[in-house]
């Protein structure tokens, strides 16, 4: 099935990384992400058909049963291009857990889907990797506390000396939870006017996207991370994380629960934040590729597959829902019929489908849960 993928236009994308990723004219505004997938929000579609219709017509055939069983009746990934410009919001997701009773909470009190307070939007949780395609860059997790505040120390602030004393002496989960939880207090905003003047560049060309948000402060509690073209990164529940600049293949479970800390105008709830963050330093959590060409998360909902084709034929998987992106060349799709994908071109494989042979020449991304 070809797809149709919608663009979202956040403001914090490019207005020229994707059009020329795949060969299309810019609009003027920006392009931050493609979706090749189910979600309601913005679903892809076949032939005008919006794909999670054609999914809720016919579960068990566009699915499969494993999947279906596992997951329940809707496609358990979103695939996505980002092409990040400035830095996106300063965020965390919730576990399943969570996820069920915020969500619950939510419905119970009546809150609209599309209220500006709402938090919840499904009772899922949102594991997720980012995959690059260019030279990319973001912040994930909380750096060890003695090295952010040899971090602050260095900066020369003196308005920073209190959390500077209380990231050295006190223990590392109380540390973070109380400097994070001061630093997006309004009362703090006389420490950040005070520091964004010092900021390294990394941090400094944050202050300048977001003048005066509190966020600006909370990144400097995170690793800086870096990933040339075919690293990845893992993101699982309660790691706070954001992503700078370049363009990524990102693969996630089917979920829209963000909780954000600073770095937006979109709302933010600092108590249920406080409850979701993990407050445990930790190293990025980078995804070696199997035979440098698979990415197994810790997540069942996706496994990501880069396919360097070639004249040869490459058998697919069968038996389960798959997505396949083309970024370069031409890659040709053969089931009991033949599809020719282009760059930038998407295509959905339903589980039922007869088993399907990749041939082509060019470079193609497939999705596929990663269950057997």
């Amino acid at each position: 099935m070809p797809l149709t993928t919608p663009i979202r236009p956040y403001d914090w994308g490019s207005a020229t990384a994707l059009p020329e990723l795949l060969g299309t004219e810019p609009t003027g505004r920006p392009q931050a992400e493609l979706w090749a997938g189910a979600h309601p929000a913005a679903p892809s579609s076949v032939d005008g058909t919006p794909l999670d219709v054609l999914i809720d017509a016919d579960p068990a055939g566009m699915l499969g049963g494993p999947c279906v069983e596992r997951f329940g009746p809707a496609l358990p990934y979103l695939l996505k291009i980002l092409a990040v410009d400035k830095a996106l919001s300063l965020q965390v997701h919730p576990t399943t857990a969570q996820a069920e009773a915020g969500f619950a909470a939510e419905q119970e009190r009546g809150v609209p889907p599309d209220h500006f307070t709402r938090t919840y939007k499904d009772p899922y949780h949102k594991p997720e990797m980012v995959c690059a395609l260019t030279r990319f860059h973001g912040l994930c997790g909380f750096r060890d506390p003695a090295e952010t505040a040899d971090l602050l120390d260095g900066l020369a602030v003196p308005e920073l000396a209190p959390w500077i004393s209380v990231l050295r002496t006190e223990p590392p989960e109380r540390a973070l939870r109380t400097v994070l939880t001061q630093m997006l207090d309004e009362g703090s905003r006389h420490i950040r006017t005070a520091a964004e003047p010092a900021l390294p560049p990394v941090y400094a060309d944050i202050a300048r996207a977001h003048p005066g948000d509190p966020g600006i402060l909370a990144a400097l509690l995170l690793n800086h991370v870096e990933l040339e073209p075919g690293q990845a990164l893992f993101l699982d529940a309660g790691v706070p994380h954001s992503y700078l600049g370049g363009l990524a293949i990102e693969v996630m479970a089917n979920s829209d629960n963000v909780l954000r800390c600073g770095l937006t105008g979109k709302h933010i709830d600092v108590p249920e934040l406080m409850r979701v963050v993990k407050f445990v330093p930790s190293r990025p959590a980078r995804v070696e590729p199997e035979d440098g060409v698979r990415y197994r998360p810790n997540a069942d909902e996706f496994t990501l597959i880069r396919h360097d084709l070639t004249t040869d034929p490459a058998e697919l998987p069968s038996g389960l829902p798959q997505t396949l992106l083309c970024l370069e060349g031409e890659a040709r799709l053969m089931t009991d019929r033949t599809l020719t994908l282009t760059r930038g071109e998407a295509a959905f494989v339903p589980a039922g489908a007869p088993a399907a042979r990749l041939t082509g020449r060019g470079v193609l991304y497939l999705v596929v849960p990663a269950i057997s």
